[in-house]
């Protein structure tokens, strides 16, 4: 008869958050989907209109200046009027109410996101879908908790799940979701939460790949296994790609402090910030946005190493601006940016010191993918598993190893934080000022 007790008590708590878990997860990747969708018909009329601009008579150039710039400005007003926590990822608060028990946001949060997303990435800024997704998709699963409602630690987990779920639909990595979840969100393992977020991001996913297909993001050819030399490289390539994540950090939390002292409404610097990205955008279109098309011609070996300097230089500086401008973006899109350029210098430096060593050049960007990841958010086991999953390949998953393993080493010997806990932390702090 106690047998029988416990096998209730479990059906009792883990069935109905199962079940509610499957509508978060369909929610979320149904809004992922929409919101992906969205994305990229934005970027599409940028780029139509920048062409446009080219083409047409002389004002080209202010044109593009002014319409990037109104749509940052608006993405701004959106998130200062109707949802000041729909601001930058969102990744920070969804973490400071799973951790430390503020509320959570009013369900206009989830209409800003989407529509200040897609203003501010759309006019340019170089900031990712998944903070955007994350914070979307605990919104709506709180929200089903709450109409149901659910009591905290069920609404609790579903919120959990909806993060989890957003990150799956945003790269299309369904175990990246919930390793993201327990490893970087929650920090701890919770079997309850395990399970609602292992099932909203399988959900996620099959109604995302119903709308959007089932390609993996990045299509990346056949990478041959790491010969025994070699792998010693792999290991001093994660110390410098730790290196660069310390002042990557640092270079975001500066952008965000020199920004807010700009004596200026928060739209007005927006705006300002919107518009040097449409210039940006005028002079050359595929540097600016969230970068993916970078990222895949970095994967296949394309571009010359001088240009990839530059595209690294300048998306180094352009993220952080970016993401200074408070309006809804991730950052884990632009970090693969940074990643791949790095690797694919890095393994450019090696075909020169060392001929024949057998390890392509798009070898060292999936790895400097993950390993900048980990370096910048601290989050190893994600980033491994979301690289892995986005591009389909498995041979690299030592050398990755190796490379995070030290990114990490580097960045904890430095004392630098993980940006997530300086973003939650400059958050906690806004709110208990009031």
């Amino acid at each position: 008869m106690a047998g029988d007790e416990s096998v209730r008590r479990g059906l009792a708590d883990y069935v109905p958050l199962a079940l509610l878990s499957l509508v978060a997860g369909a929610a979320t990747g149904a809004v992922g989907a929409e919101f992906r969708l969205a994305l990229d018909a934005a970027g599409r009329l940028r780029d139509q209109l920048v062409a446009r601009a080219h083409d047409g008579p002389p004002g080209g150039l202010p044109l593009i200046m002014a319409v990037c710039g109104t749509a940052c400005l608006v993405a701004a007003w959106l998130v200062r009027r109707w949802s000041p926590f729909a601001g930058g990822s969102g990744i920070p608060h969804v973490e400071a109410v799973l951790r430390d028990g503020i509320a959570p946001a009013s369900w206009t949060l989830a209409p800003v996101k989407f529509v200040g997303g897609v203003l501010g990435i759309g006019g340019g800024l170089a900031l990712g879908r998944e903070g955007p997704m994350v914070q979307m998709g605990s919104s709506l699963a709180h929200l089903i908790g709450v109409v149901l409602r659910r009591p905290w630690p069920e609404s609790r987990a579903l919120l959990a799940a909806g993060a989890g779920a957003g990150l799956a639909t945003a790269f299309n990595a369904p175990l990246a979701g919930a390793a993201f979840v327990l490893e970087e969100v929650l920090q701890t393992f919770d079997p309850r939460i395990t399970v609602a977020t292992l099932t909203a991001s399988a959900t996620a996913i099959s109604v995302s790949r119903v709308i959007l297909g089932d390609s993996r993001d990045f299509q990346v050819g056949p990478l041959p296994n790491v010969p025994f030399e070699a792998h010693p490289i792999f290991f001093v390539f994660g110390l410098a790609v730790g290196l660069v994540a310390v002042v990557y950090n640092k270079a975001i939390l500066g952008a965000i402090a020199l920004v807010g002292r700009i004596p200026l409404p928060v739209e007005a610097r927006a705006g300002l910030i919107g518009m040097a990205v449409g210039a940006l955008a005028f002079a050359w279109p595929g540097a600016v946005g969230g970068g993916d098309p970078i990222t895949q011609a970095l994967l296949t070996g394309g571009p010359d190493w001088t240009l990839v300097a530059v595209i690294l230089a300048v998306r180094f500086v352009l993220g952080p601006i970016s993401y200074a401008a408070g309006t809804p973006g991730g950052l884990f899109a632009p970090l693969l940016v940074i990643g791949a350029a790095a690797g694919s210098l890095f393994g450019t430096g090696c075909d020169w010191a060392f001929p024949g060593l057998g390890v392509p050049t798009q070898s060292f960007a999936v790895v400097g993918m993950a390993a900048f990841f980990t370096g910048t958010v601290r989050s190893p086991l994600t980033g491994l598993v979301l690289v892995t999953e986005m591009t389909g390949n498995v041979t690299l998953l030592l050398p990755g190893l190796e490379a995070s393993a030290f990114a990490m080493l580097a960045a904890e010997a430095l004392r630098n934080g993980p940006i997530y806990d300086s973003l939650r932390e400059a958050l906690l702090r806004r709110v208990r000022a009031g």
